[in-house]
């Protein structure tokens, strides 16, 4: 039997809690609501593009992801502490009702911000979803043998990585199922598999209890400045870049922020024992120094990868389906990371060196992204996203064994839970944070790619070429990204011809007139043509030579502006690939001049970004500018992610852990109980002992004692009393 569930003498003595097979089947309803929550969040992730796109949002995207992180967030130490108090179960249970109802409703949005309500009240059970499975595996199995059995949560969360791009690229890229948008199944597949997951634990998922029931006390009020503490300063993340950083709504964000945290402290040393977050859990240097390190873990993985499923279809150009699988490796790497340190941990019990590791390849993983350019193959961000992977696998389970190891089994769920909490704050953050920061650096990131030359003369030879421009599937880009700019462009080039074949025509004529005077006036001169019919003469000869004239003047106008004459009119062949190109050669250096110097009012840095449908199938030309713009977007926020990933790696060299306990929270409990026991019935009182003798020597003669006071029963009924009386004696 394992050692994670104390075989019988391994502890004093004391009988195991929990059998093998009871470990089991309490993990297969685990698993079911942990492969719930998993499948969501790699389909939603997978599916984010198209949505925001059909729901014309994209750059309202963080808003949808922030939403479900703050309300999980909140909702994570509220489930540990009251599970500590009313038990894991009907918690587990409840969390799944609420993430099936949050996803029924999601799946009936009609814009972003609807859909972010909705995955906000969908958060509050993801928040159960994802920590009281590591309390309760806490509770079942002593730290060094839960790699034992993290093979079967590693296997559901491999196959939610395969099946969720999988389905969320069969959702998204249909365009209905069942008279639905296939985008939101992405949502109501959530139905069928959840009440699966409920059915399963409510059938496997029984736990032994210990200790008695004291009347809790909820920290209502600490989970109430959780929320204003959290929601205003996320807000401002999310919206200050609109508002502007230093504005009056900003400002008040802030204060209310700042001072509900402060309250909070307040509240939770008040609170002591009961407080959600109990202040005695920061006395442990390992469970603060976990906690800020889950912190800045959780604010450069979440941050920084939510960006990859983007990249890979934006700047990649895979489907939904391909980006999912695409970030395979990354699950791979975590798989392998996980299974080899959680095997190491459980033959040696160390786990020191983990964290530091972790760390450090996460940050190569970040670094290499640092490198990505729309040209490299897809093969380097794979490799890239390997490394991540290789990182957070020995990151995860370290940094949560120390917090649960750094504190007495009585609180492992809030301990568990407040980990989770505080991955979840940076997570969160690092979303708002980051995400706010793309799509606020993206259009200057985009003007700016259009100052390289090479591309931006591809892309105004493109635009400008009918052939191109006029196809159906570059109509939306046309119309979104170069028609601002070639439209005003062809109006000027126009206008300048004009002008310039007017001043043509005019000094033609001008000459032509000039001519036929001279010529008038010499033969008036030799007395050939009469002086009063001279005009008349001159009129009809500039009348018939004007057009020979004009046409040549015309002519040289084309000639000299590489252009063409069209019905009597200059202007320029765009389907002439020549006189494109003079006219893109000519106006290139002008358009980089302008969006360099800051004076171009129609250019990519106003380009709308709540919507990427345009690139689809565009030409190649065309989007470059837009897809170096947003590899130039992520570049940054894979930096900020690494920076963030090294300021926790050199954190670890100053963390110190506490040695594994070799039994689990159930069986020491168990053994405490027993003890506890043991020791009451050893620790008698003389007052005690003296009935307990008392009952003994009654038991021996006969004689009648009371119960509670050892004394001999003199109380006599009515009729041994009569006989007592006559000198009656008893048989």
């Amino acid at each position: 039997m394992s050692e994670a569930v104390a075989p019988a003498g391994a502890h004093g003595g004391n009988k195991a809690v929990m059998s093998h097979q009871q470990i089991l089947l309490v993990i297969y309803g685990l698993m079911a609501g942990m492969f719930l929550g998993a499948l969501d969040q790699t389909i939603v992730g997978t599916a984010i593009r198209t949505i925001g796109d059909d729901l014309h949002g994209l750059n309202q995207q963080a808003w949808v992801t922030t939403a479900y992180l703050i309300t999980s967030t909140i909702a994570t130490p509220i489930y540990g502490k009251l599970s500590d108090i009313f038990g894991r179960r009907p918690l587990y249970i409840f969390a799944i009702i609420v993430f099936i109802v949050g996803s029924a409703a999601s799946s009936f949005s009609t814009s972003m911000i609807m859909l972010a309500a909705f995955r906000a009240f969908q958060g509050i059970g993801a928040g159960g979803l994802m920590s009281l499975p590591l309390a309760i595996m806490g509770d079942m199995l002593s730290p060094r043998e839960r790699a034992k059995y993290q093979g079967y949560f590693l296997a559901v969360f491999g196959i939610s990585s395969v099946i969720g791009p999988l389905v969320g690229g069969l959702f998204s890229g249909a365009h209905q199922i069942l008279w639905i948008s296939g985008w939101r199944w992405v949502f109501l597949v959530n139905v069928p598999i959840g009440i699966i997951a409920l059915i399963m634990v409510i059938t496997f998922l029984h736990l032994p209890k210990f200790g008695g029931k004291n009347a809790p006390r909820i920290d209502w009020w600490g989970a109430a400045t959780v929320m204003t503490t959290l929601v205003p300063l996320l807000l401002v993340a999310e919206q200050g870049r609109d508002w502007g950083w230093t504005s009056a709504a900003s400002i008040t964000c802030y204060v209310i922020g700042a001072a509900s945290a402060i309250a909070f402290i307040f509240i939770e040393v008040a609170m002591k024992d009961d407080a959600i977050i109990p202040m005695k859990l920061f006395r442990s240097g390992v469970f603060s120094m976990a906690t800020i390190l889950g912190v800045l873990v959780g604010f450069g993985m979440f941050g920084a990868m939510l960006t990859i499923p983007l990249y890979l279809q934006i700047v990649t150009g895979l489907t939904p389906t391909e980006s999912g699988f695409a970030t395979l490796p990354m699950v791979l790497g975590l798989m392998i990371a996980s299974i080899v340190s959680g095997q190491l941990i459980s033959r040696t019990g160390k786990y020191r060196i983990f964290p530091v590791t972790g760390t450090f390849v996460t940050a190569i993983g970040f670094f290499l992204l640092t490198f990505m350019t729309i040209d490299r193959p897809l093969w380097f961000m794979l490799i890239a996203m390997f490394a991540i992977g290789l990182g957070l696998g020995q990151l995860m389970q370290t940094l949560t064994l120390a917090s649960q190891n750094s504190v007495e089994p009585r609180d492992m769920g809030v301990a568990t839970a407040a980990s989770t909490f505080f991955r979840q704050i940076g997570g969160t953050l690092g979303t708002a944070v980051l995400l706010s920061v793309l799509f606020s650096v993206l259009p200057g990131n985009i003007q700016t790619a259009t100052t390289n030359k090479a591309d931006l003369t591809h892309a105004l030879n493109a635009a400008l070429n009918p052939a191109v421009a006029d196809k159906a599937d570059n109509k939306a880009i046309m119309n979104m990204f170069w028609t601002p700019i070639v439209g005003p462009l062809k109006t000027q080039i126009q206008q300048q011809l004009d002008q310039g074949t007017q001043q043509a025509l005019d000094a033609a004529k001008q000459q032509v007139t000039q001519k036929v005077t001279e010529a008038v006036n010499a033969q008036v001169a030799a007395g050939a043509i009469p002086q009063a019919a001279a005009q008349s003469v001159i009129d009809q000869q500039v009348q018939a030579a004007l057009p020979d004239a004009q046409k040549q003047a015309l002519q040289a106008v084309a000639d000299k502006a590489n252009a063409s004459v069209v019905n009597g009119k200059v202007v320029v062949d765009f389907t002439n690939a020549d006189q494109r190109k003079a006219v893109v050669d000519e106006v290139a250096p002008k358009i980089i001049d302008k969006v360099k110097g800051g004076t171009s009012s129609k250019s990519a840095g106003n380009i709308d970004t709540s919507n990427t449908s345009f690139l689809n199938n565009a030409d190649d030309a065309l989007k470059r500018p837009f897809l170096k713009g947003f590899n130039a977007s992520t570049i940054e926020i894979y930096w900020v992610g690494m920076i963030v990933i090294l300021i926790a790696f050199v954190l670890t060299w100053f963390f110190r852990v506490p040695p594994l306990r070799k039994v689990s929270a159930l069986q020491q409990q168990a053994d405490a109980a027993a003890a506890a026991n043991a020791a009451e019935q050893s620790a008698q009182s003389p007052a005690e002992e003296l009935e307990l003798q008392a009952v003994s020597a009654a038991d021996r003669t006969g004689a009648l004692v009371t119960s509670t006071t050892g004394q001999l029963n003199l109380t006599l009924d009515a009729e041994e009393a009569d006989r007592t009386g006559r000198g009656e004696q008893k048989d």
